[in-house]
This record gives C-alpha cells, sequence and structure tokens, in this order.
C-alpha cells in the first residue's frame, strides 16, 4: 500500500509526514507549490476542497485536515506502531480530547497569528492588536501543553508529534513580527518533547526532505527545502 502526500515545506503537512514516517509506510510526495498558490487551483481542490495544505490520496479517496489523516493513518496501522489508544482503551477519550485541542485550537489560533487580516481585515494597527491578543491566548496554551506533556513522558503518539511541530512556527512566522513572546525554555517540558521528536529517525528523515536544520524543533531555523516554498 502506498500514499500520496500533497505537501508544502514547513507547513501542516510535516505533521503527516512524521506520522507517516514513524509508521515507516512507503508514500510518494507531490508539491503543492505556494508560489502560484496551487491549493486554490481546481486540481488540488478536488483533494482537499478546502484548499489548504496536506492532503492524502489513499486506496479509498483522498483524505484532508491535519488531525484527520493522522488518527486515520494512525488507527488503520496500529500494528505497526501504536500511534494512537485503542478504540477502547480508558485513555482513548483523554488522547482525543488533546489531539484535536492542538488542531482545533492551538493550530487555528497559530493560523490567524500568521495570516492576522483574517481576523482584523487590512488596518494594520488592527492586526497589530490582533497579534498581541493571539499571542497571549497561545502562551496559556502552551501553559497547559506543559503541565499536559509532564516530564518522563517517553512514549510517541500523534499527540507529540503534532505538539512538537507547532512548537517549530511560532520562532519564524509570520516572518515579519517580533517573535521575543515565545521562548521555549519557558515551557521546559515542551522544550524536552521537541528535543526527543527531533532525535527520533523519523524527524532527521523529515528534515532532510524540507531543508529543516539538525535542530527543526528545539531551535528552528528558516526552512532551505530542495523544492519549494514554505511561504
Amino acid at each position: 500500500m502506498s500514499y500520496v502526500l500533497h505537501y508544502a515545506p514547513d507547513n501542516a503537512s510535516l505533521v503527516v509526514r512524521l506520522v507517516l514516517e514513524e509508521l515507516r509506510l512507503p508514500y510518494q510526495t507531490a508539491l503543492v507549490d505556494r508560489k502560484v498558490s496551487a491549493q486554490h487551483g481546481a486540481a488540488y481542490r478536488r483533494l482537499n476542497p478546502v484548499g489548504r495544505i496536506p492532503a492524502l490520496e489513499t486506496p479509498t479517496g483522498p483524505i484532508f485536515e491535519t488531525a484527520a489523516i493522522c488518527l486515520w493513518l494512525a488507527d488503520r496501522h496500529r500494528d505497526r506502531v501504536q500511534l494512537s489508544p485503542d478504540p477502547d482503551a480508558p485513555y482513548r477519550g483523554d488522547f482525543l480530547s488533546w489531539l484535536f485541542f492542538l488542531s482545533n485550537t492551538v493550530h487555528a489560533e497559530m493560523r490567524t497569528l500568521f495570516y492576522p487580516a483574517l481576523v482584523a481585515g487590512d488596518d494594520i494597527e488592527q492586526q497589530g492588536t490582533a497579534r498581541l491578543q493571539i499571542e497571549a491566548s497561545l502562551a496559556k496554551h502552551f501553559d497547559l501543553l506543559n503541565t499536559a506533556f509532564a516530564s518522563g513522558r517517553t512514549k510517541t503518539d500523534c499527540c507529540d508529534i503534532y505538539c512538537a511541530v507547532l512548537l517549530r512556527w511560532p520562532v519564524l512566522y509570520p516572518v515579519d513580527a517580533d517573535h521575543g513572546w515565545f521562548d521555549l525554555s519557558r515551557w521546559p517540558n515542551l522544550q524536552g518533547l521537541a528535543q526527543r521528536i527531533e532525535a527520533r529517525d523519523s524527524a532527521r528523515a523529515a528534515a532532510l526532505a524540507e531543508g529543516l536544520g539538525p535542530t527543526p524543533l528545539s531551535n528552528p531555523h528558516p526552512a532551505t527545502p530542495p523544492e519549494g516554498s514554505a511561504l
């Protein structure tokens, strides 16, 4: 079985790539060229009608939305590596709660940080105000996650992977903003998580494929991908 990951470097598709690598699944990649807004083209929208990255082609049809793809893969291939609890496991509900908190709350708010015009329109002053509000909200979310991802956690599941990738982007994006609000050392458990995940073979493979450097999660630098663009 082979999958096709429609991706752009250093986009949300990075989370899915890490899951595919962790599960040691065969897959191909298809670049979604953001320089020409390919994600909004008719061909891509047949895979993801929302026009966002990623999409995953599967033998049973395309899937979109990062958390949905990751959960589908983890549940379908739990015989390889267990990245999600069994459906009847007592902690399945807790796992789902954190997975969708990362997706629906943290990631969604982070997107508005990167694109403040989505909530503030074209007014530059209002965009600045919106950014400050979102930064404060995200800092509270990271406080909560720092407690949830307590030190000593050694297993790896979809939540670990998703959270670790989300720790990369506030250092880099938006490129024209002051990123001083985000200091990963403020959240030592999350810093440990980032270091643990980036040391895994899956993260090394993804970093090489997308030009993310040797410390892509704990000490990120702008991507220098061999193809495509992160922006």
